[in-house]
């Protein structure tokens, strides 16, 4: 499935957007973190929550569980909010 990735985390993949594949959010980051060691990390915290300032979307709608059920088809999007002064 297509995975859209943020400006701040392209370093990593070195693209706006991947492939990957999983039947769960966590199956795919994990698919991810494999291919893009590091990339997990700066979305999932220790407790394997998704971070605060991390949003990701599957098909336009916001996900909050890692658990969240995907299908081939669905589009996933990485968001992550930026701050400064």
């Amino acid at each position: 499935m297509k995975v859209l990735i943020p400006s701040p985390l392209r370093s990593y993949t070195r693209a706006s957007e991947v492939e990957s594949e999983g039947t769960t959010v966590a199956e795919l980051l994990a698919n991810l973190e494999r291919r893009y060691p590091g990339l997990r990390f700066r979305m999932v915290d220790e407790q394997d929550a998704i971070r605060p300032h991390i949003r990701v979307f599957v098909n336009g709608e916001q996900v909050f569980d890692l658990l969240h059920p995907l299908h081939p088809a669905d589009s996933l999007q990485i968001v992550q909010a930026l701050s400064g002064g």
